[in-house]
């Protein structure tokens, strides 16, 4: 097992981790007070510190280099869940990934006799390039275990109460970010909750999905020495809840280092709107070719970010048809912008023109 960043075996055949994620590695966002992320997080800290006071145990340095087992395992994702695959997940080896959710942690801290603690971290997902994607992102996971005299004289079961004050807690929580909103659950499936619900907000006009939960699947608590207990869980993304705090319109802004954006922000001000800088216009490029069996628009968003990095802003399937030999066409539209200046036509051109030589080299695709 990989316990430490300086340890990962870069040349394992398996190893599907790009130079520009690895970059990202031991950046951790999220534990910068004068960065929205951190600032959010220690919002909720402060949400958790008032209504639990000293109750919650919080983590917010583990190593995101866990094992399969750990990631997958733990939390009763079916072996053959696509998440599980090379085209979702980033392998460091045959056994051991970047995490893609603090949950990867959940069975670890229970057995290690936590009963109520919050995680938080960059997690690691092969993904899409728009404005809300970004395939490192920061997540946190809130886990609260009860014992049989908890609800024994509730008048309920166990399970019921686990979800009401699951419920009642996050409600409270939504309130303490986003003020007097109006709310509502919806039932919805995850492999370690059962039941399980994601939470929306009416937010500036729309139903917006604000975090997922449920009552912790019993397997996971009885493999952990717990069979008599119930608990709950929760997860949250902090990208998604601080574009909409500070008004952040694109997600690669969270990883500027420019001082317009950096300055904007200081220790303790939730929900400061963010001020955007100078917008510089995008250049599109299209690209069109024939695909092989194997292709995925993940492997294709693959390339085009470990060559243009965040200069790239979306790509974007634009048409596709099937000739008469059933073989299939896909053109891309790629939108490159910085975030903090122009761009050169000779620097988009020279970008575009190793985006089409690497595609076709590593997809086995062929340019139209």
């Amino acid at each position: 097992m990989v316990s430490s960043l300086g340890e990962i075996v870069r040349d394992d055949p398996t190893n599907n981790i790009p130079d520009t994620i690895f970059a990202k590695l031991g950046m951790q966002l999220h534990r910068r007070n004068q960065h929205p992320l951190g600032i959010l997080k220690n919002a909720i800290y402060d949400y958790f510190d008032t209504n639990y006071p000293e109750k919650f145990d919080k983590f917010d340095d583990l190593c995101p280099i866990v094992s399969v087992r750990q990631n997958f395992d733990e939390v009763l994702v079916p072996a053959d869940h696509v998440s599980r695959s090379y085209n979702d997940t980033y392998y460091v080896d045959s056994q051991t990934v970047l995490r893609c959710h603090t949950s990867a942690h959940q069975a670890e801290l229970l057995k290690n006799g936590y009963t109520h603690f919050l995680v938080t971290g960059d997690v690691y997902r092969r993904d899409s390039i728009d404005s809300t994607h970004y395939p490192v992102f920061h997540q946190m996971e809130g886990v609260r275990v009860f014992a049989p005299n908890d609800w024994e004289g509730s008048g309920t079961d166990a399970t019921s109460h686990a979800a009401g004050d699951l419920k009642k807690c996050l409600e409270g929580l939504a309130r303490h970010l986003f003020g007097g909103v109006e709310m509502r659950w919806v039932d919805t499936y995850f492999p370690f909750t059962n039941p399980s619900f994601e939470l929306e907000i009416y937010f500036q006009d729309q139903w917006m999905e604000v975090l997922g939960c449920g009552v912790t699947e019993q397997e996971i608590l009885k493999r952990s020495g717990r069979t008599d207990n119930v608990a709950w869980a929760f997860g949250l993304g902090l990208e998604r809840l601080a574009m909409v705090l500070f008004d952040i319109p694109d997600i690669r802004l969270f990883w500027s280092t420019d001082e317009r954006f950096t300055s904007q922000f200081s220790s303790g001000r939730l929900g400061l709107k963010f001020k955007p800088f100078s917008k510089y216009p995008p250049c599109y490029k299209d690209m069109s070719f024939w695909i092989s069996d194997s292709f995925t628009e993940n492997n294709l968003c693959e390339v085009v970010r470990g060559i243009a990095g965040d200069l790239a802003e979306e790509v974007k399937l634009i048409d596709n048809f099937t000739n008469k030999k059933g073989m299939t066409s896909h053109c891309y539209r790629i939108a490159y912008r910085s975030m903090e200046r122009s761009l050169t036509d000779e620097e988009i051109n020279n970008l575009q023109w190793k985006v089409r030589e690497q595609v076709e080299n590593k997809l086995k695709v062929v340019l139209r």
